[in-house]
């Protein structure tokens, strides 16, 4: 009996060690939480706040530990301040690809390819994030892909490629995405198909889209018929800017835009045009910021760049198949129906 007893008194004394340690480790936990969600060191709360605040259904995350005016204030000192000029298209050249100068590594990646090849992927990488660079070499090729019932149902971009014989195509502008729930079917911002106006746009102005002379252009527009008076051929409306005329736009903060998965697009001063989609929502991989895009833009070269819709819409099709990792809010890989993007064919 005396041995029974010493045995459970031993069994008891390790739960109760166990239990101790248990719950000294949840009041580390819960401390180490308070303390960056309201310490002195302002980096986490606002990557966190920001990263809620840019997507539509997980907002509740930020407003669940403060209120709405430290909400905008955050807001506030985290933004990205665009160039004021719209794109001068003087500067860019689609004749003057150099085949054989390369002033680093970065331009050799993009202008070293085989001859006949009308385009050339890039891995990319970085701290938190990695993706796809995709260089396309004639810029006359490009153009906005819509979604084939275009302002009734979304499409995916695998289907869209494929019912235009795209070669590579990126997701583009955006849609009405209310709760999350949003299929692609109510446009958002101005959409021009070959000089042709399918979508009317809501009035903010943040034009991307290619002119008759198949070049880059970003500018802030009234409308619409404001762009085809431009000479905008192929257009879709999203932003912010990156790059206007070589000039980085001003990150404050950490950019108010969070860490995503993200898509941009942009053109060299020799006429290439560059896709870019970067994948997030994983542990190993969790999205880009803006200063992670322009850095990436400027560093292979863009003259000119824009961020066109990211998150769980970033997608990069190769030859009618999906390259990219999109995770949706599910954790799951997928990725979801768009109105419009941009390919090559």
């Amino acid at each position: 009996m005396r041995k029974l007893k010493e045995k459970k008194g031993k069994r008891g004394g390790r739960v109760k060690k166990i239990l101790i340690f248990l719950f000294s480790f949840l009041i580390v936990m819960i401390g180490g939480v308070v303390f960056l969600l309201y310490g002195p060191m302002p980096k986490f709360r606002n990557w966190f706040v920001t990263t809620a605040m840019t997507t539509l259904h997980h907002q509740y995350l930020a407003k669940m530990f403060y209120r709405e005016e430290t909400i905008l204030k955050i807001l506030e000192e985290n933004k990205i301040i665009e160039p004021t000029k719209d794109t001068d298209l003087s500067i860019i050249d689609t004749s003057s690809i150099k085949t054989s100068v390369y002033k680093d590594k970065y331009e050799k990646e993009i202008l070293l390819h085989q001859d006949g090849e009308d385009y050339k992927m890039i891995e990319v990488s970085g701290r938190g994030y990695s993706g796809y660079l995709v260089a396309i070499y004639d810029p006359s090729r490009v153009s906005v892909v819509t979604a084939k019932n275009f302002g009734k149902s979304g499409e995916y971009l695998v289907d869209m490629a494929k019912e235009n014989q795209a070669i590579v195509a990126i997701n583009g502008g955006g849609f009405i995405d209310e709760n999350g729930l949003g299929t692609g079917a109510e446009v958002s911002g101005v959409v021009i198909r070959d000089s042709k106006i399918l979508n009317y746009g809501s009035g903010s102005g943040s034009l991307i889209g290619f002119t008759k002379e198949n070049k880059l252009y970003l500018g802030k527009v009234k409308s619409a018929k404001d762009a085809i008076d431009l000479g905008i051929r192929d257009a879709v409306e999203f932003g912010p800017f990156l790059i206007v005329n070589g000039e980085a736009s001003k990150v404050v903060g950490n950019g108010g835009y969070g860490r995503h998965p993200r898509t941009v697009i942009g053109q060299r001063k020799d006429g290439v045009v560059l896709f870019l989609v970067i994948d997030g929502r994983r542990i190993d991989c969790i999205g880009a910021d803006m200063d992670d895009l322009i850095s990436i833009m400027l560093r292979y070269g863009a003259y000119n760049a824009a961020n066109l819709d990211g998150g769980n819409s970033s997608a990069l099709v190769i030859q009618n198949k999906l390259i990219n990792h999109p995770i949706n809010w599910d954790e799951r890989e997928e990725t979801r129906p768009i109105a419009t993007g941009f390919m090559f064919r």
